[in-house]
């Protein structure tokens, strides 16, 4: 029998990491590649795999950003 629980082995739990220790830090200011668009049109960046929501931010761009929150298992950033 397989330790992976039914949840993991069909895919349910991808990424539903709860970052104890957040790899940013609010208000500091990160370079940043945009790699996909949230259902919200922002874009996504990750730091260390945290996800960063980016306001205004477009798939493909390099950016520098500054966040603005940090929740458990993502952040919001503005682009600078």
């Amino acid at each position: 029998m397989s330790n992976t629980s039914s949840n993991e082995q069909y895919g349910e739990n991808n990424d539903q990491r709860n970052f104890t220790n957040k790899p940013v830090e609010l208000g500091k200011e990160y370079n940043v590649q945009i790699t996909e668009t949230s259902y919200k049109g922002d874009g996504v960046a990750r730091v260390q795999g945290f996800v960063i929501f980016v306001k205004d931010g477009k798939v493909g761009n390099d950016v520098k950003i500054k966040i603005t929150s940090i929740g458990n298992r993502f952040a919001k950033a503005d682009l600078v």
